[in-house]
């Protein structure tokens, strides 16, 4: 008998550092999953920062995290227990 296993979606979540970020729009463009847009709002330098569409989309292959050059923006694996609810 062939042994099937059940896989988990892979949860993920970003740390956006508005007052950082330029808008370049590099982590946008990069994210395979397009969970990611440019927010209709201004930081402080006038720029419009990222923002996550959806938490469900996100992954955490933290490919923003890399493509951002103000280190503004950084994906990570959410690490979740059963049954607990994310923050």
């Amino acid at each position: 008998m062939a042994e099937t296993t059940k896989q988990k979606k892979v949860k993920g979540a970003v740390v956006i550092t508005a007052e950082r970020c330029k808008g370049c729009g590099f982590c946008v463009e990069f994210c395979p999953p397009d969970a990611l847009k440019l927010s209709e709002q201004y930081n402080k330098k006038g720029y419009h920062p990222p923002i996550l569409i959806s938490e469900e989309l996100c992954n955490g292959c933290n490919i923003c995290g890399l493509m951002c050059p103000d280190f503004a923006i950084y994906g990570f694996i959410s690490a979740q227990k059963k049954g607990a609810k994310a923050a």
